[in-house]
């Protein structure tokens, strides 16, 4: 590039930055901004509703998180031929429609946030202003049972908290069927948002119940598991299973006594009873007369 096309160049960003003070202060004066909310990650397209540009139109878009003071792509045609610039901070994400003026910004972040200006030089100058929130997506909230150290009864309510991770804008809310109960939201971004909610017995099981976490560009929604969480015999049950073992325990050895003193009374009657002796039977012996002198006549 020699002298002299160095030194139109030079001359022409004098003149772009005149223009662009020129143009702020109109805008300043009342120039109708666009507002956009968008997702971070996804695609966007600053449209400028113009169409047939002149070829040898120059488009400046500036950005700013406040204020557009930042030269962020400036494209003109120098000698038949069409220079693009874009700044290092926005390199490979944005392209220009030249016939429109439209910018188109790929895999926008969070921290691309802020307002952005359009101006189109020609015979005049027309400008364009965008405001631009880009969010994160909302993550789903989580309801656990907020019964605590209290000891929930058939009559007493039945006690919810429903958490989410906060972020910018975020807000939380509980909703019977389509009646939203209460909502919430904290601009400490550094705590997770809390929810209550105190569900009395007659409605555990006449009404539906969620919990929203939303933000301007995405929700999340969590059902309320009433069966789960809103049992009113679950401290008993608690109760009941820490006894378990005890019990289960206690039933076992009084099995096996009452096992043993069975097994003894059986063998008792298995075992053989001794038989009696027999009784002896005694014979009364008779000594006659007779037989006393049979016996005397022998001995002689």
């Amino acid at each position: 590039m020699d002298y002299e096309n160095v030194t139109i160049l030079a001359g022409n960003r004098i003149l772009w930055t005149f223009h662009l003070l020129l143009c702020c202060l109109l805008c300043a004066a009342g120039d109708e901004t666009v507002k956009l909310q968008e997702v971070e990650g996804t695609t966007i397209t600053l449209h400028t509703g113009r169409t047939g540009l002149q070829s040898d139109a120059q488009i400046l878009w500036s950005y700013g998180p406040e204020k557009a003071e930042e030269k962020i792509l400036f494209s003109q045609v120098f000698k038949g031929e069409t220079v693009t610039e874009i700044s290092e901070r926005f390199k490979e994400r944005l392209q220009l429609d030249r016939t429109s003026g439209a910018l188109t910004i790929r895999n926008i972040s969070r921290n691309h946030s802020g307002v952005y200006l359009l101006q189109v030089i020609t015979g005049r100058i027309s400008s364009r202003t965008f405001s631009v929130s880009v969010y994160a997506r909302v993550s789903t909230p989580v309801i656990r049972n907020d019964r605590g150290n209290r000891s929930e009864s058939s009559t007493e309510p039945c006690f919810l908290l429903c958490t989410v991770e906060n972020g910018e804008d975020v807000k939380l809310s509980w909703y019977r069927g389509n009646e939203r109960l209460n909502i919430t939201n904290n601009t400490d971004l550094s705590v997770p948002l809390n929810l209550p909610l105190h569900i009395q017995l007659h409605d555990i099981n006449t009404n539906t119940y969620i919990c929203v976490s939303a933000n301007p560009v995405s929700s999340k929604t969590t059902s309320l598991n009433i069966a789960q969480l809103c049992d009113h015999n679950s401290g008993q049950t608690d109760r009941s299973r820490s006894l378990l073992p005890v019990l289960i325990s206690a039933g076992v050895f009084v099995f096996i006594i009452i096992s043993v003193c069975v097994w003894l009374r059986l063998k008792k009657k298995k075992q053989p009873v001794p038989e009696k002796p027999d009784e002896l039977t005694y014979a009364d012996v008779n000594i006659t007369a007779h037989s006393a002198e049979r016996v005397k006549e022998v001995n002689i």
